[in-house]
């Protein structure tokens, strides 16, 4: 019924426009020139087209607008695909032209993706314009309407190749099918390619990329990009090799010869470094080494000629003769004769007699005196010297030689000895200190024997970077000095392993214990308090005292999740920046918060990072509890530089989760190297992992190791990886390429941006395979250059012993790091709890003059927040738990003494003779005693008998 409507409406309006034009021509005719300015608009003209319909597409379900403008008319209307447009689909709209004065009309349609679709015609979808003037009609262009789209697979991939330095490089490419065509440009590893830049490189219109002489720089990923109106595509990458084969350098100079006398030979040599063969380039052909004969003239020794003739007898009453060492003279490299040239004798056989004169006296004695006189001045001279020396001789002998003998450790070397080796050839440096501030294993002071080697026995030396790792040391010493010789900050590191030592557990090749188990530790806890700690992640739970009632205690465990499911939940750009952790148990019921430690990887800067703590929810989907940089009074956070301190009141799991806010932000990556080489086997493969740099997140890649028998070739290091896009590049250099061989395509690797940035603490690594052209090979040395486009680099020196032996993989873990995770009682704390009430009862006191809490928070640098601590029933005691997680590492109390001194010098200025009041408390509990209660702490926990559950 609609469309009978809408064809009558036509024909009705195209009736009445053909009459009306029918009568304007026949009174034009009738009138003929009589009336000339009786139509002064129209001027003699027919209409004529301001704007004409231009060709549209249509993107996705949005209709695209139709335009057309024409003067002088009277009406505009459109028709499609040979249909007229009904009027009510027109906009239309009329003005005067000021500087003709004709009258312009505009009118525009709609056109819809469903009309199009709905048209089945032999061409496209076109409209045009009609346009009425009282001399008749104008038709404008068709304009043809077409669906926009582009296909996602391309019809053509760029192929990787492998190409000679100076070579032609050609890669094709045919975009995906689209509407309208797609345009194509091309990427170079994530970066845009121009042939305006670089007369080198041409695009051309066929989509192919050619690259006329190619250069070593020319080496990357190349990608073709397809786009349109619609959309982008990318096409596989492609990965361009160009390689170089080696060539010869010039020859040396002739050696000498190889022997003193005779014949021998003579060498020159050559290297291929003319160039050196890169990225997979063929070794040169011919010998390295060219060898001649040669005759090396054998030495001639000299020999005495005859005596000459005695001379006359002189005043002294003596005769000479002489000869020459001619017979034959000493040549190449002869000895000369032996004995005197010349010979005296007494002519007259003793009987010459001769006067001699006053003036040869004093001669012959001033000679004996001055010679007496210069030996005593140099007698007197060695004295003084020696007693001199005497008197500071203690100072200059090596300290050394005090404790028992020279010592064999080196301490400054040209390249130090790295103890983190497993095969270091050089002398460990015991100054390396820890790379993690995160609690590692409790420390029990019954170990001090471990320090006190008996005389000429081994001991086996650890750095505190190996405990940490859970690595024992290859390399063993025969250590003859007291235990003074070892630095004393290095005692705790080793932590209750004396027992364990002498049951003979602490052995070089003893049994894996990768703490897979630990990852879940447990304790009971009572009114006390204690600590939970999962060994070597980072990982810590503070149960405070009276957190729990009297006269009941709760079974508390700690889980770290090392499942995939927090890490799919993420939205976004977020990422995990520390493992998810769990501690419970759910109906837990305690009196005040408990301080939970997590390592974290983000270089903290509030202008670059949003960090949030997030909470798992009983549907396993993620909740902010809050933001690190807001305040709240449910949680409390506290970012340090590789740590976050939580005080929470639900037990429940927890993340950190950081979102980037600028190409700045940074997160730490740790990288480490390891090698290994299959039994019976020239190949040798070396392992490169980046991974977040947390000691959990390092944990997975030394258990992955110990499966492989990999061995730890060089100190791990840490490399800052920014949120900038740029992906990460792995390479391989200076191998000796005389003794090894890389497998094509493994020179250098690459990591996409999105891999490492989102890998959530999961380790991700590269390989490269080495193979010695020879069994008697038994040393690789090379770098490892990991670096970031557009971004930092670190490089891992790699020096090893790859000769197969039949000794078992020295293990990346000791059972001594895995046994105590549990501790309750006095002992869990750093402050002992006498000091600790005495400073609640002081601060918690409200005082007029400001000496309470806040001033305490103040001093602690925990001055944030403190809506938290005010709704806290002791916001004292809460301090001080935040201040325990925070300082669990160091064993003093330095930072709280020093803020303790400095809050009571405040209080003796502000009020000197108000001694007699209740803020005279600041005076029991000021720095003096609490560094003397700090010295006691050891006797006082020893003496509480704390409870450890393994």
């Amino acid at each position: 019924m609609g469309a009978l409507t809408k064809g009558r409406y036509l024909s009705m309006a195209g009736l009445l426009l053909l009459v009306y034009c029918t009568v304007s021509v026949i009174s034009k005719g009738t009138t003929g020139d009589a009336q000339p300015d009786a139509l002064p608009s129209v001027q003699g003209t027919l209409p004529h087209f301001i704007q004409e319909p231009e060709d549209a597409y249509i993107v996705k379900s949005n209709p695209i607008k139709l335009h057309c403008r024409a003067a002088p008319a009277l009406q505009i209307f459109f028709k499609c695909n040979g249909e007229w447009v009904h009027q009510n689909e027109h906009f239309s709209q009329e003005y005067k032209d000021l500087n003709t004065g004709l009258k312009v009309r505009e009118v525009m349609i709609n056109v819809s993706r469903q009309q199009v679709e709905d048209f089945h015609g032999p061409e496209d979808y076109w409209c045009l314009c009609v346009a009425w003037s009282h001399l008749g009609t104008s038709k404008s262009r068709k304009a043809t309407v077409r669906i926009a789209y582009l296909r996602k697979n391309f019809e053509q991939d760029p192929q990787g190749k492998e190409v000679p330095i100076n070579g032609m490089i050609v890669l094709h490419c045919r975009p995906p099918e689209g509407v309208p065509v797609a345009e194509v440009e091309w990427l170079k590893n994530e970066e845009l390619l121009s042939s305006l830049t670089d007369d080198n490189i041409d695009t051309r219109a066929d989509h192919n990329l050619i690259i006329n002489e190619a250069r070593l720089s020319d080496s990357g990923n190349y990608t073709c990009l397809a786009s349109n109106i619609v959309a982008k595509r990318r096409s596989a990458t492609a990965t361009v090799i160009v390689f170089v084969n080696g060539g010869w350098s010039l020859w040396t100079e002739w050696s000498p010869c190889n022997v003193p006398c005779g014949r021998g030979v003579q060498k020159r040599s050559r290297t291929c470094t003319n160039p050196a063969p890169l990225n997979g380039g063929a070794f040169c052909e011919g010998m390295s080494v060219q060898k001649i004969t040669c005759n090396a003239p054998c030495p001639i020794d000299g020999g005495w000629d005859e005596w000459s003739e005695w001379t006359v007898c002189s005043s002294q009453c003596e005769k000479q003769r002489s000869r020459e060492c001619n017979s034959p003279a000493p040549r190449h490299r002869g000895k000369m004769c032996e004995g005197n040239s010349e010979a005296t004798e007494n002519c007259t056989d003793g009987l010459c007699t001769q006067s001699m004169d006053s003036t040869s006296d004093v001669a012959l004695y001033s000679g004996l005196g001055a010679g007496i006189i210069a030996v005593a001045i140099l007698v007197v001279a060695v004295m003084l010297y020696r007693k001199n020396h005497s008197e500071y001789g203690v100072d200059v002998i090596d300290s050394s030689a005090l404790t028992g003998g020279f010592q064999s450790f080196n301490f400054k070397t040209t390249r130090q000895g790295n103890p983190l080796l497993l095969n270091s050839s050089m002398q460990p440096d015991l100054t390396v200190g820890r790379t993690y501030s995160t609690p590692l294993c409790f420390q029990d002071s019954t170990d001090k024997e471990l320090f006190d080697p008996l005389p000429d026995i081994k001991v086996k030396v650890q750095s505190s970077f190996m405990v940490s790792l859970g690595v024992a040391e290859r390399a063993e010493f025969h250590a003859k000095a007291p235990a003074e010789t070892f630095p004393r900050d290095l005692s705790r590191d080793y932590s209750s392993t004396v027992d364990r030592r002498k049951k003979g557990l602490l052995t070089l090749n003893g049994p894996f214990s990768t703490c897979k188990e630990q990852l879940r530790t447990t304790g009971v806890f009572g009114h006390p308090g204690g600590r939970l700690m999962v060994p070597n992640t980072g990982v810590s739970l503070l149960v405070p005292h009276g957190a729990v009632a009297e006269n009941m205690s709760w079974e508390m465990y700690m889980v770290i999740n090392q499942g995939e499911a927090s890490v799919q939940t993420l939205e976004g750009c977020e990422i995990l920046l520390g493992p998810e952790v769990m501690y419970g148990p759910p109906g837990l019921d305690l009196f005040c918060p408990v301080a939970m430690t997590i390592a974290h990887c983000a270089e903290v800067d509030t202008e670059n990072w949003n960090i949030q703590l997030k909470r798992k929810t009983q549907d396993s989907k993620w909740e902010e509890v809050m933001s690190v940089e807001e305040e709240s009074t449910s949680c409390y956070c506290l970012m340090d530089s590789t740590s976050c301190h939580l005080l929470l009141d639900q037990p429940g799991s927890y993340a950190l989760v950081g979102e980037p806010l600028t190409q700045a932000a940074v997160k730490r990556l740790k990288l480490a190297v390891f090698g290994s080489m299959e039994a019976g086997s020239m190949s040798y493969s070396l392992r490169v992992y980046c991974v977040d740099d947390t000691p959990h997140a390092f944990q997975g890649v030394v258990a992955a190791e110990k499966t492989r028998g990999g061995q730890l070739l060089e100190e791990p290091k840490m490399l800052p990886f920014r949120a900038n896009t740029f992906s990460l590049q792995v390479s391989i250099q200076d191998v000796p390429q005389f003794l090894w061989s890389i497998k094509p395509f493994t020179t250098c690797q690459e990591f996409s941006f999105p891999q490492v940035w989102c890998s959530n603490q999961q380790p991700l690594h590269c390989a490269f395979s080495l193979e010695r052209y020879s069994p008697a090979t038994a040393q690789l040395s090379c770098k490892i250059s990991v670096r970031q486009v557009k971004g930092h680099e670190q490089i891992l020196q790699v020096y090893t012993a790859v000769a197969e032996t039949e000794k078992e993989s020295v293990p990346f873990f000791m059972q001594t790091d895995c046994t105590i995770t549990s501790q309750t009682g006095p002992k869990a704390f750093k402050i002992p709890l006498s000091i600790r009430q005495r400073i609640c009862a002081t601060f918690d006191t409200a005082n007029a003059k400001g000496k309470d809490w806040q001033l305490l928070a103040q001093k602690l640098h925990l001055d944030r927040n403190l809506g938290y601590f005010a709704k806290q029933r002791s916001p004292s005691a809460v301090i001080l738990s935040l201040w325990e997680a925070r300082h669990q590492d160091t064993a003093d109390l330095d930072s709280l003494a020093s803020a303790l001194e400095e809050i009571g010098k405040i209080h003796s200025k502000s009020s000197p003779k108000d001694q007699d009041e209740p803020e005279s408390d600041f005076n029991h509990i000021q720095a003096g005693s609490v560094y003397a209660t700090g010295k006691l702490t050891n006797q006082t926990t020893e003496d509480s008998a704390p409870e450890y559950t393994g």
